[in-house]
């Protein structure tokens, strides 16, 4: 086996027996990280005195010394004076940063293609997007670029590239990360999370980053914790949700065929399917991008080429047209009409979610509506664009934790399962992919384009 096919727990055990060296894994994943970025355009900054367990961080999270410009152009050249909080945590932890992921302009969008430096590239097929906005993050997982990459999920940043580049995404719940030093677009709803190899993986990777650090007012200071005495060995008794608005028009047939093969397996595993409701479900999208924009137009103001850039004329179309929809909700005469009418909506879809699980312990689902399309496809059409992300902005509305797991293949491209849990119940959503993972061999699936480099580091 290839070195950089390891995942994080099994790259930790091999460095413990000493079968190679941390020196050795930062040669192999650096050598790796040349030879495919060229082609991918997953990562933009490199940091040359990598040490650790290499990990890629979106460019939204400040690196110590490490240039990071959100994929803007009005941030070229910044490097910050200090490190995020996840990242400091990573540290201590021994993980170090090899480099920063391109990712969609201020992390909006939802195919990579909004970035200043160019789009990303999918893994599984270089002319498909990878998902956005963690799209370098989500495509350097897929193709072993890494051990593991942070993302961050505001609508679905982290959970829809993991599915179209078929690794594992983890958003949790809102609070339960700090989002210190973090580049933010919208402030209620941001959540730092991890991209992985395995659900195992990103358990670890919560365990890590979790917690508060007291410069984030809103992160609890309960950090996530394994359980060794709820992880589950498979299904029995566990109830999973099925919501009917997740499985209606605009879902394409060859997704759904997978993803109720997934189903169909959790009830083989011993789980009972029900089904619920979740009737708000069509509104948020536009919910989401009135609140999502009223945010980020209040946090983007101080990008004003004063202090940070040289040219607010420097922003990219999308990040002025979401400045511009998010100014004119906030603005006067028109605030109680859509501001304040979408905080109500926003409470309305977290009631649904609150009614659905007195019903069960978890909701499954679609991640994404679609396979990966191809570049350029969208990107004339801003609306098509936003209903991507159909499935995954409710959860982020009610700050509920969101897991993406690989679940299958439609016209050669990845699927994922999403599973959604309870507010501040990752362990189970974690508990669940973990079982389901398992049981299947989709996570063993490698890209034939990101098959081992000639020299590649084997064990």
């Amino acid at each position: 086996m290839n070195i950089t096919e390891l995942s994080l727990i099994e790259t930790i055990e091999v460095l413990k027996s000493g079968r190679f060296s941390n020196e050795e894994l930062n040669i192999a994943y650096t050598a790796r990280l040349s030879d495919l970025n060229p082609k991918l355009n997953a990562v933009l900054a490199r940091n040359q005195k990598g040490h650790g367990i290499p990990a890629i961080f979106k460019d939204v999270f400040s690196t110590k010394g490490i240039e990071t410009t959100a994929g803007s152009k009005i941030l070229e050249g910044y490097k910050p004076v200090f490190n995020a909080t996840v990242v400091e945590k990573l540290e201590e932890q021994g993980v170090s940063v090899l480099g920063k992921a391109n990712c969609d302009e201020f992390a909006m969008g939802s195919s990579g293609e909004n970035s200043g430096y160019g789009p990303t590239h999918n893994p599984w097929n270089l002319d498909k997007v990878p998902g956005g906005s963690s799209s370098g993050s989500a495509a350097a997982v897929a193709a072993d670029m890494c051990v593991l990459a942070l993302g961050t999920d505001t609508g679905g940043s982290i959970r829809q590239p993991a599915a179209l580049c078929g690794v594992v995404g983890l958003k949790p719940s809102y609070g339960r990360v700090s989002r210190y030093g973090v580049i933010p677009m919208a402030s209620s709803l941001d959540c730092p999370g991890p991209i992985t190899k395995t659900v195992g993986d990103a358990r670890r990777v919560l365990e890590w980053i979790s917690g508060s650090d007291g410069k984030d007012a809103n992160c609890t200071k309960n950090s996530f914790a394994r359980s060794l005495l709820t992880k589950l060995k498979n299904l029995h008794g566990l109830k999973v949700g099925v919501p009917r608005e997740y499985f209606g028009k605009g879902l394409d047939i060859g997704i759904e065929k997978v993803v109720k093969g997934a189903i169909k397996q959790l009830e083989e595993l011993g789980a009972k399917t029900v089904e619920v409701e979740l009737p708000h479900t069509e509104y948020g999208i536009a919910t989401y991008y009135i609140i999502m924009s009223s945010e980020a137009s209040s946090n983007l103001a101080r990008f004003d080429g004063i202090r940070y850039g040289h040219d607010r004329n420097l922003f990219g179309p999308e990040v002025k047209r979401r400045i511009m929809l998010g100014t004119y909700s906030l603005s006067s005469g028109y605030y109680d009409d859509y501001f304040q009418k979408a905080a109500k909506v926003r409470s309305l879809i977290k009631q649904d979610f609150d009614k659905a699980f007195e019903k069960c312990d978890v909701i499954v689902g679609p991640t994404s509506p679609t396979t990966a399309w191809n570049i350029g496809e969208k990107v004339d059409d801003p609306l098509s664009m936003y209903l991507s992300d159909a499935y995954t902005v409710p959860a982020s509305l009610a700050g509920i934790p969101g897991l993406s797991v690989p679940c299958g293949f439609a016209e050669g491209l990845p699927v994922g399962l999403q599973i959604l849990g309870k507010y501040m119940d990752e362990e189970t959503i974690l508990n669940v992919g973990e079982v389901y993972e398992k049981a299947t061999n989709w996570r063993k699936e490698k890209p034939s384009f990101a098959e081992a480099t000639e020299g590649q580091a084997r064990l």
